[in-house]
């Protein structure tokens, strides 16, 4: 059973890995989907995309849908017809396969409508005003009762920090978070995160995966591992339609993020639904700022350092247990939704059977990024931060709790 605990909780304190792994996939804008008043917009042509955190949207078409005319356009902006009302728009233009696309929140707003996104779901909502949605209700029994999660407080100096339990793949089903949760994250003047994993298509990363993920010296993964792993490895591939050697170009390490990832998606869990993409899109809404306690360097040379040794241990880890991979998924969505404290101990603990992969993955990291928190704690500012982190980081002798602890602050389980 250790060997897809140990998987999976690398996979809930990891968060850059699931989709800085996944670059050479990503390196096209990911594709979103948009409803005006509850009613899906059909993109003949073109398909709305995100790009640096904001959605583009094919312009005629969505307009369209909201009932407003387009009247013309100019390299900086648009000028649109809503309600028999001329209005012009500052907006820069962006061509897409000789389709024109803007920024959904701009002529959304323009026109009158409420602009939200739904993480779960990757859907912009734009509800009018005759629509409010506030006053759209879904039935009690199609409401999904909320989890608990894993959230305490810290309060110190006038400032309070919220730490947050996150699992980085998710599905609908960990929605709606509870009201403490919404609650808390309404007052914070920041939310911290370990990397902001909305960069992760980001032309910065896009080289660090290559750079730190890649064999630069002509050799391939083949190259670096037993001929037993390679055969083991090519035979999962193949089970996910994939050539045998498709993962040839990266390092052990990267291999075993992707094989770790494919049985939870094929499941329903993905990056999309994360509990910490969940906030930073909502921090993108409300326009406040999103403090990085680690860095997409750190984290992946981090894993890039791993002896040779334990780099094909992990992998073989991830291939042994990939079969199993889908309902261990499922246990731990279990133990986030009811708050099991134990149960993410026995988690965490799994991972010291092996010094050198628990000092990387807990232990180090946990330090800094309790100094970071220490700092937002005595900066005298009176504000309030809102930390979500993979929730493997927080319980045990060397998780975030006790640290705290030590330095003699009252931490409060909510």
């Amino acid at each position: 059973m250790k060997l897809w605990r140990k998987m999976l909780l690398s996979l809930t304190v990891s968060a850059s890995l699931l989709t800085a792994a996944s670059a050479p996939a990503m390196a096209a804008p990911q594709p979103a989907s948009v409803k005006v008043d509850e009613q899906k917009v059909d993109y003949g042509t073109g398909a709305p995309v995100i790009s640096d955190k904001t959605t583009l949207v094919p312009l005629r078409s969505t307009l369209k849908a909201m009932d407003a005319e387009l009247k013309g356009t100019t390299a900086d902006s648009i000028t649109v017809v809503v309600n028999g009302k001329s209005i012009t728009l500052q907006s820069k233009l962006t061509e897409i396969n000789g389709v024109t696309y803007v920024p959904v929140r701009i002529i959304g707003d323009a026109a009158g409508y409420s602009v939200h996104w739904d993480a779960r779901t990757r859907t912009v909502q734009l509800v009018s005003a005759s629509t409010d949605a506030g006053t759209t209700t879904a039935p009690a029994a199609e409401v999904s009762q909320a989890g608990r999660g894993f959230m305490w407080e810290v309060q110190s100096n006038g400032n309070t920090v919220y730490l947050v339990g996150s699992m980085h793949l998710a599905d609908k089903s960990f929605y709606p978070l509870r009201e403490e949760y919404e609650e808390a994250f309404a007052k914070a003047d920041h939310l911290g995160v370990e990397v902001d994993i909305s960069k992760a298509a980001g032309e910065e990363q896009q080289k660090l995966i290559m750079q730190l993920g890649m064999y630069q010296d002509g050799s391939t993964l083949k190259d670096h591992i037993s001929s037993e792993t390679y055969t083991k490895l090519g035979d999962v591939l193949e089970k996910n339609k994939m050539k045998r050697d498709a993962l040839d170009p990266f390092k052990p390490w990267v291999a075993e993020v992707m094989i770790g990832t494919l049985k939870p998606m094929e499941a329903g869990y993905e990056a999309s639904a994360g509990i910490d993409l969940y906030f930073i899109q909502k921090a993108v809404e409300r326009k406040i700022p999103v403090v990085e306690l680690e860095s997409y360097e750190s984290q992946l040379s981090m894993f890039n350092n791993f002896s040779k040794e334990l780099q094909e241990k992990n992998l073989n880890t991830a291939l042994d247990s990939y079969d199993q991979m889908d309902t261990a998924m499922d246990q731990m969505a279990d133990m986030w939704k009811t708050g099991n404290d134990q149960a993410l101990l026995e988690f965490t603990n799994s991972m010291s059977d092996n010094a050198e992969y628990n000092k990387a993955m807990l232990t180090d990291r946990n330090i800094g990024m309790v100094n970071k928190i220490d700092g937002y704690l005595k900066n005298g500012k009176k504000e309030e931060y809102f930390i979500v982190v993979g929730a493997g980081h927080y319980l045990g002798e060397q998780g975030i709790i006790q640290l705290l602890e030590n330095k003699g602050y009252k931490v409060v389980r909510k």
